[in-house]
């Protein structure tokens, strides 16, 4: 959400138009906005692909490590899949940790998103196999490991909360940043997984003083001094 948007949001709540708890509902929806209209898009390519209409082309939009033709897969590997459980697999964390993402951290979110979109795919395409990388999972890992370690770094109740509900849900799947994946099943690109990672963290640590932040502790004055004149030397 826009700053624009924000204010006027805040504008409208000030003169009493709109409640807190509608304020919340409509900040509810309008994060979700972002994860829908990227999971629409990857449908779409898949069933455009799925349906033959145009070949088997949309693969060669892949990330090719190492191939200058292979740097447009950057921008376009994410809505590539290959099987519909390869889509399945990753449609449900695409629509919830954009969601968190854009939710909890709406301020610096679409700076965000796009950097760990471009980065990821950078680093795959550095360090990746000679194959192409297809498949949203290196977007996936990028905003997982983000969310995770930027409640960690802040410190903040809420934001902790957020980093161990989406530890508990994908924490069983960092195992496929590692290279012996690909003894396990060599379609897997642990190469964008682990880029995906890497991005997140560096970008965790990056603005880890930018976005919702552990709010400061408030003394009461009046408390304080109340407490002073009760000390006896």
């Amino acid at each position: 959400m826009c700053s624009e948007e924000y204010a006027l949001i805040i504008r409208k709540m000030n003169e009493k138009e709109i409640s807190p708890f509608n304020f919340e509902k409509k900040r509810i929806w309008l994060a979700l906005l972002p994860a829908l209209v990227i999971v629409s898009f990857v449908w779409l390519v898949f069933l455009l692909n799925y349906s033959g209409l145009f070949g088997d082309r949309f693969s060669q939009w892949g990330i090719r490590p190492g191939d200058i033709n292979g740097l447009k897969g950057i921008i376009f590997s994410p809505f590539i899949h290959t099987t519909f459980s390869h889509l399945l697999s990753n449609t449900l964390p695409l629509i919830i940790l954009i969601w968190f993402l854009f939710y909890f951290y709406s301020n610096i979110a679409t700076f965000v998103f796009i950097t760990l979109w471009l980065l990821s795919g950078i680093i795959t395409w550095l360090i990746g196999r000679g194959a192409t990388h297809v498949g949203a999972s290196g977007l996936v890992f990028a905003i997982l490991f983000f969310l995770f370690f930027s409640g960690l770094f802040r410190k903040h109740i809420p934001l902790v909360a957020v980093s161990l509900i989406v530890a508990f849900i994908y924490g069983s799947t960092v195992w496929s940043i590692f290279p012996v994946t690909e003894l396990v099943d060599p379609s897997i690109s642990w190469e964008g997984h682990l880029s995906g990672a890497v991005s997140g963290l560096f970008l965790a640590i990056i603005f880890r003083k930018q976005g919702p932040q552990k709010p400061p502790i408030v003394w009461d004055e009046e408390e304080g001094e109340e407490e002073n004149d009760d000390l006896k030397i």
